[in-house]
């Protein structure tokens, strides 16, 4: 089984190496990964050798603490926001950070201050005063060291327990100071005592009182930072988790009972109003809704929901009313379930971090070896122990495990918030790596670079009402798929059917029918040459649009042709564009399909792939991505169906859309929240930046301390004469951490959009017009009032808005306390059709002045 711990009292990179290193040791247990930036771990082990308690005592002997998560009821995390552990430590140092700083100035002001001729008081300056200053500062230090003792408990605990870490680097630098300042004050004493002034006088030049205070002052400084940078790059997930009310409107005896959400039950309903953040999952039971999704999915223009659609928590009804039967509660929501995704890629490790984590592990024992070596080596080489001790200090406290340990998880967190953003959800920190290397993106046809419904796309006839009159008055009768695609048609543009009698089911060839005493027929072409309906006028045409993967149905009326309708599984808008995107990032696109040859070709050609393979068995495509990688390729594999569950297994980087089935989410790598294939590229493309920045933090670990603690040895002094105080080294060990934070920072506001040229300028015209329409959707719209009698309640609405939203490019605002309707156009519709459509539905309406 596996199973997440939280994990307390770790500082650095060692720590959670330590930690790693004792849990793997136990029998049972199969992995073990231990994040120091969400203070988890996670085991893998065997639960019949092993228990919960056991692997938690183990933490413990390590010298940290260890307890399981509290169960959450819900996906706001109630406990989380009554209490943030994060923003209680953060504050506490804050604390601890002003008041240090506080007793700090004076101090170096006592110390340093004659250094720069500054005013100082009679009874701290001259030789006679010596000792006074050396208690003084000695008086301003110990509150500093009581402030941070933290460095000290945890750092020599760890010591102690044999896995030293960076606080025990910081504790016996600091200790080693202060302990040196306490042997200067004594002995300082003693040459008062006897009267030699001699050692008064090199002692008193030799206190290292003030740098035991700025080392753990400057130390806390570089902490607070790290922390507050650290807080910014988990923002994501917290943001999601306040998606959700606290509370619902839950109708419950006929009246709305504000309900907690984590006493919401399967079944309730939930009252949802315009301006509502809908609470719970569920299917709208009443009314209708405009909702933004954008949380979610990424996608800014709002969705229309009605009766039977199903919406998400976290989403925000912009116009509407409904009710929503709740059928998924607690961790089981999308909104649950997005959450535990970026947590889970979150607390991962990414390969590379690999030399990262075996470094940090031996770094502490092998830098407190280098110190306690140049200690030895300088005074061998003559020089006086306060310099050699100068030295020794100097290299504790400028190395830097942290660095090490935050380079790939903070990296790893940012770019997965900034995922989540966007509607990307890296399942584990692998995916978020791999990503990057793809060279080949396989994708399913079907639902993910096509709309996945027969749609009609083009009609041949000299009177298309006329003709849409007849095919809805014949298709009535049928059930199946594209003569659902010739209603929907023929109920967008307000065409009703006329009756019609003696319907004959013509297997492989279509349906005849008599309407108002004429013969008439739908079918193949096979069906107009057995009635003899003659297609020699249409032959060339209809062979272009067969071409394109259309497939056509004719239309007869009295033996002579009425006109043609084809249909066919339109193209998303938006799929040639991502092809092109995935072609400027170097990707190779094949078109993956159950269909046959030519609609493949066609579609293959339409969006701009490399390559299409047509009629695959839905057990063939996992061999066909296998064979892909078999020839060198990183393969990902984009689909939405079950039968590509094993394709989206055996790629290197699965991607599954998000509105696919729950199969195909389980089976991938990456879950896509939106059904746009344009965020295939954007995954790619932060996939890239994620990995930038971690090698940029790793190079700047590995060089900070390949080069800082040389120095800090000393080893420049013999041809220079250059040595780093410990006040300098314990600041730079401070920035290493928070530059390394801050440049991860950037992966949130990672621009993820290309606005590619080149292969982008191969999309055709009318794509471009369509998704600038889009883009500016506000500029471009109309409004109407219309006035409405006969609406009595909000069932009445929703008839009147589902016929004015059938008309395309019309959405609409029915309220009933005005009796009215606001209509909104993204192409001029005439009044007529507006109020027809209104009429037919059993109402009264006239256009407002």
């Amino acid at each position: 089984m596996t199973q997440k711990y939280n994990v307390t009292g770790m500082s650095c990179a060692a720590c959670s190496a330590r930690i790693e290193k004792v849990v793997g040791k136990l029998e049972g247990v199969h992995t073990v990964t231990v994040n120091l930036l969400m203070n988890n771990m996670t085991v893998d082990f065997d639960n019949e050798k092993l228990s919960d308690e056991q692997i938690i005592q183990a933490v413990v002997g390590a010298g940290y603490g260890a307890s399981l998560p509290q169960e959450e009821s819900a996906p706001q995390q109630t406990q989380q926001k009554a209490v943030d552990p994060a923003a209680e430590e953060l504050a506490g140092m804050k604390t601890r950070l002003v008041w240090s700083v506080a007793l700090l100035i004076p101090l170096m002001y006592i110390a340093m201050g004659h250094m720069f001729h500054l005013p100082m008081p009679s009874w701290l300056h001259g030789e006679g005063n010596y000792l006074t200053n050396a208690l003084a500062q000695l008086v301003l230090c110990v509150p500093v060291l009581v402030l941070n003792r933290k460095f000290f408990i945890v750092g020599l605990k760890a010591l102690w327990k044999r896995s030293p870490n960076m606080d025990s680097l910081i504790a016996v630098g600091s200790g080693a100071a202060l302990i040196s300042g306490l042997v200067a004050v004594f002995r300082m004493s003693y040459g008062y005592g006897h009267g030699d002034p001699a050692i008064v006088e090199r002692y008193a030049h030799n206190l290292y009182i003030e740098s035991a205070a700025m080392i753990l002052t400057l130390i806390t400084v570089g902490k607070f930072l790290e922390t507050r940078s650290k807080g910014r790059t988990g923002q994501a997930i917290s943001r999601l988790i306040a998606l959700t009310p606290d509370t619902a409107k839950i109708l419950k005896n006929g009246a709305e009972v504000e309900t907690p959400v984590a006493q919401v039950q399967l079944g309730d309903i939930a009252v949802v109003r315009a301006g509502d953040r809908i609470p719970v999952d569920g299917v709208i039971a009443q009314g209708h809704a405009a909702v933004d999704q954008s949380a979610l999915t990424g996608e800014s223009i709002p969705v229309e929901k009605t009766l039977g659609d199903r919406v998400d928590a976290g989403t925000i009804c912009q116009n509407g009313f409904c009710q929503v039967q709740v059928d998924r509660v607690g961790k089981d929501t999308s909104l649950a379930r997005i959450i535990a995704l970026v947590e889970e890629a979150s607390s991962g490790k990414a390969p590379i971090a690999r030399l990262a984590d075996k470094i940090a592990g031996i770094f502490v024992p092998t830098v407190m070896s280098i110190a306690l070596l140049a200690f030895i080596v300088w005074l061998l080489l003559g020089e006086s122990v306060e310099f050699a001790l100068n030295i020794g200090i100097s290299v504790l406290v400028i190395s830097c495990p942290c660095a090490l340990g935050l380079a790939t998880p903070v990296a790893i967190m940012a770019g997965a918030g900034r995922g989540a953003e966007s509607g990307i959800l890296f399942r584990t920190a692998q995916a978020l790596e791999q990503a990057q290397s793809v060279t080949t993106v396989v994708l399913d046809k079907t639902g993910t670079v096509t709309q996945g419904r027969p749609a009609v796309t083009d009609i041949l006839t000299a009177d298309e009402g006329a003709m849409l009159k007849l095919a809805a008055s014949i298709e009535a009768s049928s059930s199946h798929p594209l003569a659902q695609a010739v209603m929907n048609e023929c109920a967008a543009r307000g065409i009703r059917p006329s009756p019609v009698d003696r319907v004959e089911n013509l297997p492989g060839y279509g349906l005849a029918a008599q309407l108002e005493g004429a013969v008439i027929a739908a079918g193949n072409d096979k069906l107009m040459t057995k009635l003899g309906v003659s297609l020699t006028a249409v032959e060339d045409r209809a062979a272009a649009l067969e071409e394109q993967g259309k497939t056509l149905l004719y239309f007869a009326k009295d033996g002579r042709l009425a006109g043609i309708i084809a249909v066919a599984d339109p193209v998303k808008a938006t799929s040639a564009q991502a092809v092109s995107e995935l072609h400027s990032l170097g990707c190779k696109v094949v078109l993956l399909t159950g269909d046959n040859a030519r609609t493949a070709e066609a579609v293959c050609q339409a969006v701009g792939a490399d390559e299409a393979i047509a009629q695959v068995l839905p057990q063939d495509k996992e061999a066909h991505i296998r064979a892909l990688q078999d020839k060198g390729e990183k393969v990902a594999m984009v689909g939405d169906g079950i039968n590509d569950a094993p394709a989206l297994t055996r790629a290197d980087v699965g991607f599954a859309i998000g509105g696919g089935t729950d199969v195909a989410i389980e089976s991938a790598d990456v879950v896509l929240t939106g059904d746009q294939l344009t965020v295939v590229p954007q995954a790619i493309r932060l996939s890239r930046a994620v990995l930038r920045i971690i090698k940029q933090n790793l190079f700047w670990a590995f060089f900070y301390n390949a080069i800082g603690i040389p120095v800090a040895a000393g080893v420049l002094y013999p041809a220079f004469g250059i040595t780093l105080s410990p006040m300098i080294g314990s600041a730079a060990m401070s920035l290493s951490s928070f530059c390394v934070v801050t440049n991860a920072l950037r992966l949130t506001r990672q621009k993820l959009t290309s606005h590619c040229e080149g292969p982008c300028a191969i999309i055709e015209e009318k794509e471009a017009v369509v998704e600038k329409i889009e883009l500016k959707q506000e500029e471009k719209t109309m409004t109407k009032t219309m006035n409405i009698q006969g609406m009595m309640c909000p069932h009445c609405v929703a008839h009147v808005h589902k016929a004015l939203t059938a008309i395309p490019g019309v959405s609409a605002d029915v309220q009933l306390a005005n009796n009215c309707a606001v209509i909104t156009m993204e192409q001029p519709v005439e009044d007529a059709v507006l109020v027809k459509a209104v009429v037919d539905a059993g109402y009264e309406a006239q256009m407002a002045e």
